[in-house]
């Protein structure tokens, strides 16, 4: 499509509103989902981290219940 002016271009023939809205939501729902997964991402590796050191606290524990050193 070719255009006459940078109004024209944003005037769209006459639906530049219902265009620039619709490339507006998508962008903003695009950037809501890239947020939000990336806060997930944070969050799951850090649940992962959390039951690693509790799996690595119960494995001394036993260690040392094993050994006599528990007390």
């Amino acid at each position: 499509m070719f255009f006459q002016s940078w109004g024209d271009f944003f005037n769209m023939g006459g639906y530049g509103f219902y265009v620039w809205l619709s490339y507006g939501i998508s962008f903003l729902a695009i950037g809501i989902l890239a947020v939000q997964s990336y806060r997930e991402k944070h969050r799951i590796f850090a649940d992962i981290r959390r039951e690693q050191a509790r799996e690595a606290g119960l494995k001394a524990h036993r260690q040392e219940k094993a050994r006599g050193i528990y007390k």
